[in-house]
């Protein structure tokens, strides 16, 4: 018998659509498979936000002295400036186990790396930044980054360096905002 008299013939015999198990309509949520892993939702968010910030001082303490007093206010001043600004450890590797403070808002704001000689806070996009107090003091040649070299007993001011902080910021959701429309499509 043909293929397609088969389908007719299973018709015929009262076998429709309407006695077959139904498929769930599309855009409806099935509930999930047993074992399957459920999207994170804010308690998960939380919760590793929480381990990023715990990170983020075992990385400060371990530094100790001035260095560590320097990023500790440095991490203060830059939550100050933009509450929704998220901080972690990146870049960690068996050389740096504790890894590299970031804060990152709609992309990398700065890093925070202690040397011996200072407290470098490197802006990834600071080259675009306007710096009418002249903060920036070091990585001055690059196209993109720009930085801030404090060393021991110097004092931040403390505005110039939040509004530095909220220029970087707006300049991250203005490039978002910007790549975001129409990407892709011709």
């Amino acid at each position: 018998m043909a293929p397609g008299a088969m389908r007719r013939e299973s018709k015929a015999k009262g076998t429709s659509r309407a006695g077959r198990p139904r498929k769930p309509a599309a855009g409806s949520k099935a509930p999930p498979k047993a074992g399957a892993k459920a999207k994170p939702g804010a308690e998960a968010e939380r919760a590793t936000a929480k381990a990023a910030s715990h990170l983020m001082d075992e990385r400060i303490r371990s530094l100790g002295g001035w260095r560590a007093e320097t990023l500790a206010e440095v991490r203060r001043l830059i939550h100050e400036a933009d509450p929704d600004i998220t901080g972690e450890c990146k870049w960690i590797k068996p050389s740096n186990p504790l890894g590299v403070p970031v804060w990152s808002h709609a992309g990398i704001v700065c890093t925070g790396e202690a040397y011996k000689q200072a407290v470098k806070l490197t802006f990834a996009r600071g080259a675009v930044l306007a710096d009418p107090r002249g903060l920036f003091n070091s990585s001055l040649d690059g196209n993109t980054r720009r930085a801030i070299d404090i060393r021991e007993g110097e004092v931040l001011d403390t505005e110039a360096f939040k509004a530095l902080i909220r220029a970087a910021v707006a300049a991250n959701l203005g490039s978002s905002a910007r790549k975001s429309p129409g990407r892709g499509r011709t």
